[in-house]
């Protein structure tokens, strides 16, 4: 069963969205694997540098901006994700469309409101 979520576009400074978004992921609880562009460590999750095949991923949460996600199209479509979440900043009609023509949920939301609201 994928219960997984990959934070993408993960950050180590503790004020950017993705950083947070860990954190409240571990809050509850919820696996959490991350890619970023800077080795560490948020919370208890290492943030990879490469892009690794992760198995039974969920969900991806974007925070890349839009220009930055066309080279992650094929990564992303090739993890199979249940959905991925275009988080404010991220909205990206082009990516969505690809995504919904393969059979994966599009959702413009925000993690951290899903979170707080117990809609994750």
């Amino acid at each position: 069963m994928k219960n997984v979520t990959l934070v993408f576009g993960a950050s180590l400074k503790e004020d950017r969205y993705s950083n947070i978004a860990i954190n409240r992921l571990r809050d509850k609880e919820l696996k959490v694997m991350a890619y970023g562009l800077r080795e560490g460590v948020v919370a208890d999750v290492e943030i990879d540098t490469e892009l690794v095949h992760y198995d039974d991923i969920d969900t991806v949460t974007l925070y890349l901006n839009p220009k930055r996600q066309k080279e992650y199209y094929s990564y992303i479509l090739n993890l199979q994700p249940r959905r991925v979440i275009f988080n404010p900043g991220t909205e990206n009609n082009e990516f969505q469309q690809l995504l919904v023509e393969n059979g994966i949920i599009a959702e413009v939301a925000c993690t951290l409101v899903l979170l707080s609201i117990n809609q994750y």
